[in-house]
């Protein structure tokens, strides 16, 4: 049963602008909010998900996206370094949060920066990480060396898509979910190198956050507004689960935004990254 890290949406609110979707004069509609977050968790339970929760702090909007908090590998809680000032306040409270459980907190260095399972996915073996935006590509070496698997850097281009989560969802059978335009020349190579078997997203459900999806198995948990991605998945034999996610979306995130995995992989030893 996999296990899940949220955080309730009693703080969330546009209250600054760090990302192209954010506009403080559309701000997002608290009750509306709510009722969206609770009917992610409550499909996630139903899918047989265990949902643990950390209490939300006030003046800290953001940190209902608990995505971004870290990485988790085995035991290994791997804490993000926010580059936004705005987000840095959530750092001890995912701290401690993990410490209190009996995982051994990790940190990287202070002058690099992080931004968590937004910017480290792992698809098969291998830990995709993302950069340019949120998170530093000299932060890859040292994950590998924590995480212990192979990292493939990729470079994020277009600003919308600002985390690796927003553009690349791994599917549990090596396949991956993926919007190419959120890349660079690079990076697309080098994931269609790794990934044989890519499925397109096409730009209009990009938007719509379709890549932003928290799959369980053959159960796949997205925004709505995706029917070609759903039909695809459909088609292969996965099972979507659209829900309504426009108060998140009015931030940048969506539903695997909202959700940390706990962990994302067990742990194995380093063999490398390129």
């Amino acid at each position: 049963m996999p296990k899940l890290l949220l955080c309730p949406p009693d703080h969330y609110g546009i209250e600054y602008e760090i990302n192209p979707w954010m506009s403080r004069a559309r701000d997002a509609q608290p009750e509306l909010a709510r009722s969206q977050w609770q009917a992610l968790r409550d499909t996630l339970e139903s899918l047989g998900a265990q949902i643990e929760l950390i209490a939300p702090q006030p003046r800290l909007p953001d940190m209902v996206f608990t995505a971004n908090a870290g990485l988790v590998v085995g035991n290994r809680f791997i804490r993000s370094n926010f580059r936004h000032v705005e987000r840095r306040g959530e750092e001890p409270y995912f701290e401690a949060w993990f410490a209190t459980r009996g995982f051994a907190v990790e940190h990287l260095p202070a002058d690099l920066f992080f931004e968590g399972e937004g910017d480290a996915l792992f698809c098969g073996d291998t830990l995709y990480c993302g950069y340019h935006f949120r998170s530093d590509i000299r932060s890859h070496q040292a994950l590998a060396e924590m995480a212990g698997r192979l990292v493939v850097s990729v470079e994020l281009t277009e600003d919308r898509f600002y985390h690796l989560d927003t553009c690349f969802c791994p599917l549990p059978d090596g396949a991956a979910i993926w919007y190419p335009g959120a890349f660079d020349d690079y990076a697309r190579r080098a994931i269609r190198l790794h990934v044989s078997d890519l499925i397109e997203v096409a730009p209009e459900e990009a938007a719509h956050f379709a890549c932003n999806a928290v799959v369980l198995g053959k159960e796949i948990v997205l925004p709505n507004g995706c029917p070609k991605l759903c039909a695809t998945l459909a088609d292969r034999g996965y099972r979507p689960q659209p829900l309504e996610m426009t108060e998140f979306l009015k931030a940048g995130g969506a539903c695997k935004c909202l959700v940390l995995l706990v962990p994302q992989r067990e742990t194995r030893a380093v063999i490398g990254n390129q």
